[in-house]
């Protein structure tokens, strides 16, 4: 049987699909954006803050926010600019103020991309969510706070209405609130006044529905008199010796001046090295891990104490300045790096600057570091017990001798651990509020 030959003016009737997609490929003008929200929306408030980030190869003409509730849609915003960018983020408000109709309960949130490209391809979003106009309501304890740079506290609080976060803010850092432990009302956040946080900053108890309501009341807080610390100041004297073990295992494919390849060591990877410590908050145990007070490294001595302001001299001049964190804490060489507390381990490898690390989480936030060793006999997931051994003191990273650098963290936020080495203070600040039988032993 012998098929006629099609004639170019019957292809597109009877092939219309691919004569347009043939046009499109040949032309570039057919494709559909690509819709994603970088920070989920899971309720909707007065006006909730919306970020949308939209992918299209020829930009975006049109964007439109709609919210449906009850069968009927109501337009919360739509895009009045067209934006040539490939990738494009719109910045929005949504919610009760833009669409009074709404009303407290179930909903959808629907976004209509339109492209660019010559033939305007859409794409549709939607996602289910929840309204809520009314904002949470948050009261706090009547306690006075006795606080000082770099300390830590605890605060109770009692939160209603709905909510997605709650704690206590204080400046820009947040601290996260958690259930009060054996089922009993309320809530509790461990939370601490950064070394370097303005005098006089006035905590807050805070909570939020993530619908752009919230809420927050003042903590008492009494500070002392003198309430900048002078913190000591150190001299650090770097050999050629010294920078040359540190460039030489921190950098050792690095070229270039020695000077600013240290310097570079000592600020940007110190940097991204606290960046990896504070990320390990979301590795925290929603109990208390432990019940008597933390121990420091058995017989040793502070070489170092926190928020130690060092300056680092080489061959006479100053190259660089750094605030010290934490204790450096001496024994003998190669000694036992104890774990100050019961804990699990979140964190057993090199870390830059600080060397062969383990870090010990003891749960709600708290967590304690142990940096420079020269050997860790533990790993992720381990259990640890109080004095436990976890390894070996050493002289990794930046340490110019053997010692174990100790620090603390509460929420990512570096603290000063001397407070917790006192069974009195946690007595007083911590276990009585929470009715942790911290033993004073």
């Amino acid at each position: 049987m012998r098929i006629p030959p099609i004639s170019p003016s019957t292809f597109p009737v009877l092939f219309p699909g691919l004569l347009v997609s043939a046009v499109c490929l040949a032309l570039t003008g057919c494709g559909k954006p690509a819709i994603d929200l970088p920070t989920p929306v899971t309720i909707l408030g007065q006006a909730t803050p919306i970020d949308v980030h939209v992918h299209d190869a020829h930009g975006v003409s049109k964007l439109t926010a709609t919210v449906e509730q009850d069968g009927k849609q109501y337009q919360a915003w739509q895009s009045t600019a067209t934006s040539k960018e490939v990738d494009s983020t719109f910045h929005f408000e949504a919610g009760a103020k833009t669409a009074p109709q709404l009303h407290d309960g179930t909903a959808k949130l629907i976004l209509v991309a339109t492209s660019g490209g010559m033939f305007h391809g859409t794409s549709r979003w939607e996602q289910d969510l929840k309204v809520v106009t009314e904002p949470p309501m948050v009261s706090a304890d009547s306690d006075q706070h006795y606080l000082y740079l770099g300390m830590a506290d605890l605060a109770t609080m009692n939160v209603s209405g709905t909510y997605t976060a709650a704690g206590v803010r204080v400046g820009d850092q947040t601290f996260r609130a958690w259930p009060m432990p054996g089922g009993k009302p309320g809530m509790f956040s461990l939370f601490a006044f950064a070394w370097n946080m303005p005098a006089g900053t006035t905590p807050l108890v805070y909570a939020s529905n993530g619908g752009g309501n919230d809420v927050t009341t003042p903590l008492t807080v009494v500070f002392p008199k003198r309430e900048q610390p002078v913190y000591t100041q150190h001299a650090i004297q770097v050999s050629d010796q010294f920078m040359q073990k540190v460039l030489g295992e921190l950098d050792p494919n690095g070229s270039g001046d020695p000077v600013a390849r240290f310097v570079k060591i000592n600020t940007v990877m110190r940097k991204d090295n606290n960046k990896t410590l504070s990320d390990l908050r979301l590795k925290t145990a929603d109990s208390f891990l432990w019940s008597q007070p933390f121990t420091r490294q058995a017989h040793s001595q502070a070489e170092a104490t926190f928020a130690d302001v060092r300056s680092y001299i080489y061959h006479g001049q100053k190259i660089d300045q750094q605030v010290h964190l934490g204790y450096d804490l001496a024994v003998t060489q190669h000694v036992g790096v104890e774990a100050s507390n019961d804990g699990r381990v979140v964190w057993a490898a090199p870390l830059g600057i600080y060397g062969n690390c383990v870090v010990v989480d003891h749960g709600y936030g708290l967590q304690t570091i142990y940096g420079h060793m020269s050997r860790i006999d533990v790993h992720v997931g381990d259990m640890v017990k109080r004095t436990q051994a976890m390894g070996l003191s050493g002289m990794t990273g930046m340490a110019g001798g053997d010692h174990v650098h100790f620090a603390m963290q509460l929420d990512g936020v570096q603290i000063d651990p001397k407070e917790w080495w006192d069974a009195h203070w946690i007595k007083d600040h911590v276990a009585r509020r929470v009715d942790l039988p911290a033993g004073e032993k």
